[in-house]
């Protein structure tokens, strides 16, 4: 059953006064153009010499701070499905460090001048893991599902007409407009390529190989101990041979914090991502020698940490509660308790990783009690005799506890406009349930993942068509817009790079004035590693890569 709770950090009420200074938390709204792509908050160990040739052989534990929800990413954009996606099932490319297309199921590609074709020569000799050949059909078959059900597809591929299969290991995706985001989609947990001969029948979403994958991927799923781990094992017919060298892959699910940096700090865990210890023992875990600290793996999708109103809820439909509410915020306070500095204030659904998209301009809401105190009365929800105006609860994304400690400090922000919040714990099948399905939600804390462009990781979060109940991490404030739907669309298609960021430009203005969310700022990840890792960091996504050129010492 979910808690209700109404402590809140013991050092808030102190922090929280100094957000009283006007002066200074105006200028908190104003990230100053800060990049966490930029920034190297690692530890004075860093990389390392020079592993050798790989070797074979040992286990491999990654520790992941929640459970996915499935193993495979066709139906979820869930961190944890998409951190143990990839290992079993693949893409057609990969990408380096810079996002550079790269080989995998797909040899060679070819994309015409106008857009508005794609071709795909596919590898050959490449098998299921239950013996059957992969075909051009199973790559046109899983675009178009994924077009239909992925969260992130219907937007990825709106574009795409037909997926043609002249041959076995060809495969030509046909455009009804240009999609100039869409060659840099194309990674395994971002879109994986399904069996066809597994998925054809009955409901996709149901089917019992998205807990117990069949991929062509360097390794095999063999367990799901639910709450505990799951368990793979190497592919000796990978195609990549001689890779993979690990013999074994743990992947451990450790929802508590001070348990993952022991795990660490013992030589228990071998590699996680997204900083997979305690916040505030990072500084203490850098000195020790046998981790490293790398900002390096987490290229492929910046996340922005936001406030997410239920716009059908009684109170957050009205427009002065939510920009009342956008007055109470202090973004630099969040960084500095909520992350221990390891995030940056930002006040645009676009991270500021994003370099060539992001709007550094601040909140239209600066930092003022009044003025909120003003736009709640105009609501119509004047302080009753206990000083109190209403009653909401919020609901955090259970997946780390920065999103928890977010929620304490929003509760006692808005506090002092007269707005009394009882913050809800749950499960993480509980959360999504409740926020995307049964829709019994008010507000909540939760992280969007921008990843590489922000038609393919913003545009569901504010793209009127993709509110889908059901569907996890996409449209769930019910936000509709003409203005930005149009603003969207016409960046999705737009093949002038610089038109194509003015319009994004357009929309981040548009959408800080409405409210219908709101942006308080974006995590510096940091991948950590036990140094008898290697080889873990060579591509965009990091650990949520399929791991199959990492060795370990023995």
């Amino acid at each position: 059953m979910p808690l209700t709770r109404r402590t809140t950090l013991a050092a808030l009420p102190a922090l929280i006064a100094v957000a009283g200074n006007k002066a200074r938390a105006q200028g908190s709204q104003n990230p100053g153009g800060q990049n966490p792509g930029g920034q190297n908050p690692g530890s004075p160990n860093l990389g390392g010499p020079d592993p050798g040739d790989p070797k074979r052989g040992g286990t491999l534990t990654v520790v992941l701070q929640s459970e996915p929800t499935a193993l495979v990413s066709a139906f979820t954009v869930l961190t944890w499905s998409l951190s143990v996606s990839a290992k079993v099932v693949e893409g057609l490319l990969d990408y380096d460090n810079d996002l550079n297309p790269l080989p995998q199921l797909a040899m060679k590609w070819d994309v015409a001048a106008d857009g508005l074709s794609y071709h795909f020569s596919l590898r050959p000799g490449v098998k299921w893991h239950d013996g059957q050949d992969f075909t051009s059909a199973d790559v046109a078959f899983s675009i178009l599902l994924l077009k239909r059900l992925h969260p992130r597809g219907r937007s990825t591929f709106a574009n795409v007409t037909a997926v043609e299969t002249p041959d076995p290991l060809t495969a030509v995706f046909r455009l009804s407009k240009p999609a100039p985001y869409m060659i840099k989609a194309l990674v395994a947990a971002e879109t994986p390529i399904l069996p066809k001969h597994i998925y054809e029948q009955g409901d996709p979403v149901a089917n019992p190989a998205n807990n117990a994958p069949i991929g062509t991927g360097p390794f095999r799923f063999k367990e799901w101990s639910r709450g505990n781990y799951a368990l793979y094992e190497r592919n000796a017919a990978y195609w990549d041979a001689p890779k993979p060298y690990l013999d074994q892959l743990i992947v451990k699910f450790v929802p508590d914090p001070a348990a993952r940096s022991v795990l660490f700090e013992t030589g228990q865990a071998d590699l996680g991502y997204r900083t997979p210890v305690a916040l505030n023992d990072v500084e203490r875990l850098k000195a020790n020698p046998k981790l490293r600290f790398d900002p390096r793996g987490n290229t492929y999708s910046f996340n922005v940490t936001r406030l997410e109103f239920n716009l059908d809820n009684k109170y957050f439909a009205k427009p002065e509660v939510r920009q009342a509410i956008a007055h109470l915020m202090d973004r630099t306070l969040i960084c500095k308790a909520a992350y221990y500095g390891l995030a940056v204030p930002c006040a645009s659904p676009i991270a500021p990783g994003l370099k060539a998209f992001y709007d550094p301009a601040p909140s239209p809401y600066p930092f003022d009690v009044k003025a909120a105190e003003a736009l709640l009365d105009k609501a119509g929800f004047p302080r009753g005799p206990d000083r109190t105006r209403f009653h909401v609860t919020l609901d955090y994304n259970p997946s780390g506890e920065d999103q928890k400690r977010t929620g304490d400090i929003v509760r006692a922000l808005l506090g002092r406009a007269g707005i009394a919040v009882d913050i809800r714990a749950q499960d993480m099948g509980s959360f999504v349930r409740r926020v995307y399905s049964d829709r019994e939600f008010e507000f909540t804390i939760n992280g969007a993942s921008n990843l590489f462009d922000p038609t393919v990781g913003v545009q569901r979060l504010y793209w009127s068509k993709n509110f889908i109940k059901g569907v996890p991490f996409s449209n769930c404030t019910h936000y509709s817009s003409p203005e930005v739907d149009k603003l969207l669309e016409d960046a999705a298609v737009e093949n002038d790079p610089a038109k194509r960021v003015a319009l994004f430009k357009q929309f981040q203005q548009t959408v800080a004035k409405d409210v219908p969310d709101l942006n308080l700022c974006s995590p510096v990840f940091l991948t950590l590693s036990n140094t008898r890792v290697h080889n873990e960091l060579l591509t965009a996504e990091g650990v949520e890569s399929n791991l199959g050129s990492v060795f370990v010492d023995a």
